[in-house]
């Protein structure tokens, strides 16, 4: 239905209510591309398999804290230059240092310091949702958010970003969460 009505991609997100607790969906079929989240190489590499077009990686939705999405973008990139195996996928993962599709960190991304670590980390955009959405002006801190992915490597820039933005939103600790509660842990 997505694809016949003209989305530009589909999230296959681990936070929304899954249709299926077993399988994910084979992506192969459609021209519409699919984004999935993962926590590590071996996830990530299922859904490349599946037919994902882009990755990103899985931080806890609507914390506000970005511990979770620094540590997968970390596991991630060391886990792809240390691979060696006979499967093209890995071979060309290994040679390249990171995933051969987009890569995009979601989940704990809620300032514009945190978009521009992860993009300092090596990902090629930050998906943002109750970050930008929970504060209190939530049309500055997105266009500064965008302005940080933009210029991440720019201090004196991130630093003027960072001023005057409103109220955060009010964070939660991963590390505090029961694993229940944590989206992050949902898909396999």
């Amino acid at each position: 239905i997505l694809e016949a009505i003209g989305v530009d991609y589909i999230d296959e997100s681990e936070v929304l209510t899954p249709a299926d607790h077993l399988y994910h969906v084979t992506k192969h079929p459609f021209k519409v591309p699919f984004v999935c989240g993962c926590r590590n190489l071996g996830e990530a590499l299922r859904r490349i398999s599946e037919g994902a077009a882009m990755i990103r990686t899985k931080g806890e939705a609507g914390t506000g804290d970005i511990v979770e999405a620094v540590s997968h973008m970390r596991t991630l990139r060391a886990f792809a230059r240390e691979l060696e195996c006979p499967y093209e996928l890995l071979r060309e993962t290994a040679e390249k240092g990171r995933l051969p599709v987009v890569n995009f960190a979601a989940g704990g991304v809620a300032t514009p310091a945190d978009a521009a670590l992860m993009m300092q980390l090596g990902c090629d955009g930050v998906f943002v949702g109750s970050g930008i959405f929970k504060s209190g002006d939530p049309r500055k801190r997105a266009k500064a958010i965008v302005q940080a992915v933009t210029h991440h490597k720019d201090a004196k820039m991130l630093a003027e970003l960072s001023q005057g933005l409103g109220e955060a939103m009010v964070g939660i600790s991963v590390r505090d969460m029961g694993e229940a509660d944590k989206l992050a842990k949902r898909g396999w």
